[in-house]
Formats: C-alpha cells, structure tokens, sequence
C-alpha cells in the first residue's frame, strides 16, 4: 500500500527557508503530475517557487497543479510528451510566458519497463532512450538556450538512478543504458553551462515507492512483484522504501543557492543501498 506519497507542509514559511529557499524562482518539472515529480513541483511550490507542472498526461498534470493552489508559489499544467523536441522548446516558452522566465529545470519524466536483451526489440529500447535520455537532451538544451540568453544563471536537475551505477535486477538492461546516460550527459553539460552560472546535478533515487513502482513489472504477478520488494527492502540498510518526498527535499537544495557551488554532482538518495 502507498502511504503519504507527498508529505504535508511544513509550518515555517518560503522566507525562513534562508539559503533553501526557492521563493520567487521560476522552474518546470518533467513528469510532474505524479510520483517523484509531482513531489517535487509541491516542494518547490511550498517553498515559493512558480511551477509548470508538465506532464504527457494532461488531464493528470491539470489535477496536480490544482492540488498546488493554496501553495506560495503558483502553479500550472502543460502536456509535455519529452520525446518530442519541438514540445520541449514549447514547454520552456510556456514557463518563460506564465512567469517571465526559467530559473529551475527538473528533468524528472522516465518510464520503467522490462525485458530481457534477448526478447527485446528494437523499438522497445529505441522509445525508452527516447523518453529517458533523448528527453532530458531535449529539455536541458531548450533550458540551457533560455539561461544562457536570460544572464542570470540557472539550476538543472536531473532524475538519474542508483541504477545509472549499479544494475538493480534483471530486465532493466535498457533502462539502465538510459539512466548511465543521464549521468555522463549531466557530468558533460555542467562543463558547458559554468560559464553561464548554470548548474547541472543529477540525483540518483533508490527505490521510491510511487504510483507506478508499486504496479507488477511485466510478465509478473501481483505475488511475485510483493516477493521481489521484500527482498529489494533487504538490500536497504534504512530498512524502508523511499517516498517522493525523500526525493524533492533533495530537489529543492540542489535548486536553492545553498547549492551554488555544486555543478555535475551526483546525489545518492537511496537509503543506503548503494553500501550493501
């Protein structure tokens, strides 16, 4: 079962953040309407930041912003299917429109599937690249020409995996190639975005549990998938799963001018699994 998959807010306002704060910054979360975005667009909103809560599903990403309204920061939806360049340059136009610039990028929409190496397909592996390593080409170029023309810096975050360093389980081949890429793309581009102020950090997530964690991989039952996540949980000196929150509190640092002097950092936020 899924249990708080946001946390509530917290009392203290986005002015007593000091060097955490996010008040008054401008920022677009990929994949926003669920899961590890949409904490993350309901942090960076509590802490006063404006947010396109962007999404390929935009019925999912209008119900998000709303549950946003009594936020300090504002917060509206935008369709974005990542895989798609000229809707990535749309999307930060969107965000430039609403609230007169882009401050923060969260390149957070991935998808999950499975298979083997041996039954895959070529178009399996090509549509996975194409959401989660084309889509983060995409978006953080998009950005990086918006920083670069506004002057005034900016922050690119990247959603990476504990698996962008070490496989997880079997059938994850082609998701882990995207998410290794996500890494060396993050490590690359922060080279060329210093001159500009902007910096580019990735975190890499353990197991979080999400909407979409928590349905059966393919090919599995409902048996098996609850079997594979009590031995998943052994592996977690924490001795628990993550939940998005986990996640977006370490999004908002890396967004805040407390994390000014990091750029091409990798976050490891996985409750100590990486060490077993």
């Amino acid at each position: 079962m899924i249990e708080q998959l946001v946390q509530p807010r917290t009392e203290i306002g986005p002015n007593l953040w000091g060097p955490f704060s996010v008040a008054g910054r401008n920022a677009l979360v990929t994949g926003g309407a669920k899961g590890i975005g949409h904490g993350i667009a309901n942090r960076l909103a509590e802490g006063g930041a404006n947010v396109v809560v962007a999404d390929v599903d935009e019925q999912a990403a209008e119900r998000a912003a709303a549950q946003l309204g009594d936020m300090p920061g504002r917060a509206v939806a935008c369709r974005l299917d990542v895989s798609q360049e000229p809707v990535c340059r749309e999307a930060i136009a969107r965000c430039v429109e609403q609230f007169g610039s882009l401050d923060i990028l969260v390149n957070n929409a991935g998808i999950f599937p499975t298979s083997a190496v041996l039954d895959m397909t070529p178009e399996f592996f090509e549509h996975l690249l194409a959401v989660n390593l084309k889509g983060v080409f995409y978006m953080s170029k998009a950005a990086g020409v918006q920083m670069r023309k506004q002057g005034t810096g900016g922050k690119i975050i990247n959603i990476a995996s504990v698996d962008s360093v070490h496989p997880s389980f079997p059938g994850l081949a082609a998701y882990d190639a995207s998410k290794g890429g996500v890494l060396s793309f993050t490590k690359n581009f922060a080279l060329e975005m210093a001159p500009y102020n902007v910096t580019v950090n990735a975190i890499a997530p353990g197991g979080i549990t999400t909407e979409g964690t928590a349905q059966p991989l393919t090919g599995m039952s409902a048996e098996q998938m609850e079997a594979m996540t009590s031995a998943f949980l052994q592996r977690i000196p924490l001795k628990r799963m993550g939940v998005p929150d986990d996640i977006a509190k370490v999004a908002v640092f890396l967004a805040s001018s407390a994390a000014d002097y990091m750029t091409g950092t990798f976050v490891v936020v996985d409750g100590g699994m990486l060490l077993a």
